[in-house]
């Protein structure tokens, strides 16, 4: 993934992570069969179709991680053009926003193949946050963001207990008033 200014400065990092730490041998064969380099695999467009046990993908469209360290990085925004927006989502432009938009359906477009898969599980919801399984207040509160009426335990608990279709994805911000955007207070201003 490109960031806004055009580079792309997290494949050269996973590849070098890769050759610095000779993760090579421990990459899954079938994925280093199937790219000329090693370095996909980590990524789960790449990793996900190799994968043979049930799995279960809990994710926000609108990563903080991903948004504030690989798509609008330090280096790419050096006059702080996004800071306001990284800060709090409701500051971000109308250009910001559509701009936001292409990070989820980028992040969709990789989820394609996987969908309607019957033992693969998806929570993906439209909330600015990262690592939403680790706080009872996203994971199982009774004001925990939701998909459909269920929070995530409850789809992660449908998935693995087999009660059905365990496959959720949000519409597009700013629509899921459910959500709980967790803004690293770290993060502001960079």
């Amino acid at each position: 993934m490109d960031d806004i200014s055009g580079n792309n400065s997290i494949r050269p990092f996973f590849s070098s992570l890769v050759a610095l730490q000779g993760a090579e041998k421990n990459l899954n064969k079938d994925c280093l069969n199937s790219t000329l380099s090693p370095y996909l695999c980590f990524f789960p467009q790449y990793a996900l179709q190799n994968i043979k046990t049930p799995y279960f993908i809990l994710n926000s469209a609108y990563d903080v991680y991903q948004f504030h360290h690989i798509f609008v990085p330090p280096s790419s925004d050096p006059r702080g053009h996004w800071s306001r927006c990284k800060a709090d989502p409701s500051a971000c432009s109308t250009s910001q926003i559509a701009t936001l938009q292409g990070l989820r359906s980028a992040m969709l477009t990789a989820l394609k193949p996987f969908e309607g898969e019957p033992e693969m599980g998806m929570f993906i919801n439209s909330c600015f946050a990262h690592c939403q399984s680790e706080l009872q207040d996203t994971w199982f509160a009774p004001n925990s963001p939701t998909l459909d009426n269920e929070t995530i335990a409850e789809l992660v608990g449908d998935w693995y207990f087999e009660r059905g279709a365990a496959q959720e994805i949000d519409c597009a911000y700013p629509c899921d008033s459910t959500c709980h955007n967790i803004i690293p207070s770290n993060q502001v201003g960079i």
